[in-house]
């Protein structure tokens, strides 16, 4: 008999992550290449809605402008615990976007680990973290991280996870107004592949850098002039791009400061401050 279910309906965040380091180690045969990245999420978030349906079909009542339904992450997320677990039960599910697209924060990533670790609670699945990071690495390669939960030194593509701790961390984030597709950063001939592996998870601060930086800035130039109003308002240590761009952050060791460099910010530029978490707000959900 199909248990009684707990929640007919849920509203629930999707946390954006930081890269604070990005180095390219390497590219495997099939064309993916290896990373290591110190990644920390933030309280900054999409919601997501799931609300229970009487029949078995995943819709979506709203979502990000110009993304379609079928090639939407959270969408896809849901269609793939059923098929993997032959849960005969449907949602409808609402994307609200508050984390920018094509910015490198890894929003769509996050909405789909939402999804899984949602559905997990709302079906009542009682998968655990592990069923649902594998799960979760068959819809990309940042999903892992958001069902993880924790800051973590990623090594591999980005699924090989291991837990750091991250000491209280604001950050600035400055959000260039435009998409930068993955794809082409990653593609860039001049982009170096071999950075030097960590010998341990134990990093200073401002340790590293951003590998994908200079190839991000000279296609874009609004990334370059971002970079460079941070720098003047914050110090150059502690700023660089995150993930595969566009938005570039400073970190503080408290609010205060972070909203100060957010205010000095030239006008017309935009931004927020965001707090690195601990942990992600469904730790619980797994």
């Amino acid at each position: 008999m199909t248990p009684p279910l707990e929640h007919t309906a849920l509203t629930l965040p999707a946390p954006a992550k930081l890269n604070l380091f990005l180095h390219v180690t390497g590219r495997r045969p099939d064309g993916y290449h290896t990373l290591e990245s110190l990644v920390v999420p933030i309280d900054r978030a999409d919601l997501i809605t799931l609300s229970l349906r009487d029949d078995d079909a995943v819709t979506r009542t709203h979502g990000a402008a110009g993304v379609a339904t079928d090639d939407d992450l959270a969408v896809l997320a849901a269609r793939l615990v059923q098929r993997e677990f032959g849960v005969a039960r449907g949602v409808a599910i609402g994307v609200d976007k508050r984390v920018p697209m094509g910015a490198g924060l890894g929003g769509g990533s996050s909405d789909a680990a939402t999804v899984l670790l949602g559905l997990n609670r709302m079906w009542r699945l009682g998968l655990s973290r592990a069923t649902l990071m594998n799960l979760a690495l068959k819809l990309g390669a940042d999903v892992p991280f958001f069902v993880f939960g924790e800051p973590a030194f990623a090594r591999g593509v980005g699924e090989r996870l291991e837990a750091c701790s991250v000491p209280a961390t604001w950050f600035t984030v400055v959000a260039p107004p435009i998409h930068v597709p993955t794809s082409e950063i990653f593609a860039a001939t001049e982009l170096t592949r071999d950075s030097e592996s960590a010998k341990m998870p134990v990093f200073s601060e401002g340790y590293g850098r951003n590998d994908l930086q200079a190839v991000a800035v000279a296609r874009f130039q609004e990334i370059a002039d971002a970079l460079e109003a941070l720098r003047r308002v914050a110090s150059e240590a502690g700023t660089r791009m995150t993930g595969s761009g566009a938005c570039v952050l400073a970190a503080f060791a408290n609010e205060q400061a972070a909203q100060q460099a957010l205010s000095r910010l030239p006008r017309g530029m935009t931004g927020f401050v965001a707090r690195a978490l601990d942990r992600h707000p469904l730790w619980s959900f797994a």
